[in-house]
């Protein structure tokens, strides 16, 4: 079967975190650079629906760490397919925060790796093409709407939360044309 008609089953969250690094990377970040958003995006997002599904619950202690993750200085925030993320400059280049502390690449590559599998080029080469599709401030404007028409389909509410969906090449393929 070509791989542009396969289907994969996997959760949302890694294919999110994919699509945000193909994103930035399209939007001029270097690969390295973009995986680090393209996770704290995922995770900023996983946590905002957490808390709408009542799953997360913010407490005084994490309004505090994110007080404290402000005040660490060198800090900025990217925008990046509707969420402000916040990033520092590394002796590396630009790396997103979480709990305060850079992302590391490999950790996206493996997280990535694991999610995927062999699938990893195949969808990362197909999420490519559909960002190259587009010139790229269209594609910084529609980028979240592209996922939405491609990324898995799950349960609604709590019932789909961590579940894995189908996540069918052709319609990367299609997703500019909807």
């Amino acid at each position: 079967m070509p791989s542009s008609h396969r289907k994969i089953m996997i959760n949302r969250a890694p294919v999110l975190t994919l699509w945000a690094a193909v994103v930035a990377e399209r939007l001029g970040l270097d690969r390295d650079e973009a995986l680090t958003l393209g996770k704290a995006l995922s995770g900023l997002t996983a946590y905002a629906k957490g808390i709408r599904l009542g799953i997360y619950e913010p407490t005084p202690e994490t309004v505090s760490d994110k007080r404290k993750a402000l005040q660490q200085g060198e800090e900025i925030h990217i925008d990046l397919m509707g969420r402000s993320i916040p990033a520092v400059h590394t002796k590396d280049g630009l790396r997103a925060v979480r709990q305060g502390k850079p992302i590391t690449p490999a950790s996206v590559e493996r997280y990535l790796g694991s999610k995927f599998g062999d699938d990893l080029e195949d969808v990362r080469q197909a999420m490519t093409a559909l960002a190259n599709s587009l010139p790229a401030a269209d594609l910084a404007r529609q980028a979240f709407r592209l996922y939405e028409a491609f990324r898995p389909e799950v349960k609604a509410g709590t019932a789909g939360w961590g579940e894995e969906g189908e996540l069918d090449l052709a319609k990367l393929a299609l997703a500019d044309r909807s």
